[in-house]
């Protein structure tokens, strides 16, 4: 595709080898490439939201500078009145750790919820996490990967 594009515009001796060597060097192109890539599966939507704190989504801020030994933020924002709790960590944290944060900043003040959205940080899908929300019955979400 590269070459023919090229070659629309401009003609010069080795065109191929020079488009190929580029290519084997991009980055960008290498993990990009077709072949490289699981095929996409459906979107799922998320359900609507009706009810406040039932339905909540969290992900990690991290690299942020230290301030009282925690350098690491855990925003937990619920999806339907978009209200967000914003919990302070330290590095390294563990999954045991962040259970213990989200029990006592978000559990004690507004119920377990019915849904977790989340993405696929290792952390939220350990077995440890899994068993910890499926227990209660709450469901598990994940944010779908990157789709070039």
């Amino acid at each position: 595709m590269t070459l023919h594009r090229l070659r629309a515009d401009f003609h010069f001796p080795m065109d191929r080898e020079v488009v190929q060597d580029f290519v084997r060097s991009c980055e960008v192109c290498q993990r990009n490439k077709s072949e490289h890539l699981h095929p996409e599966g459906l979107l799922q939507p998320l359900d609507v939201p009706t009810m406040v704190w039932a339905d909540v989504a969290m992900d990690f801020v991290e690299a942020l500078p230290k301030l009282n030994g925690k350098t690491v933020i855990l925003p937990i924002v619920d999806c339907f009145s978009k209200a967000a709790h914003f919990i302070a960590l330290s590095h390294p944290y563990t999954a045991t750790s962040v259970a213990r944060a989200f029990f006592a900043e978000i559990v004690r003040l507004h119920g377990i919820p019915s849904s977790v959205v989340s993405d696929r940080d290792p952390m939220f899908t350990s077995p440890f996490w899994q068993e910890l929300f499926k227990l209660p019955g709450v469901k598990l979400c994940f944010t779908s990967a990157f789709h070039p």
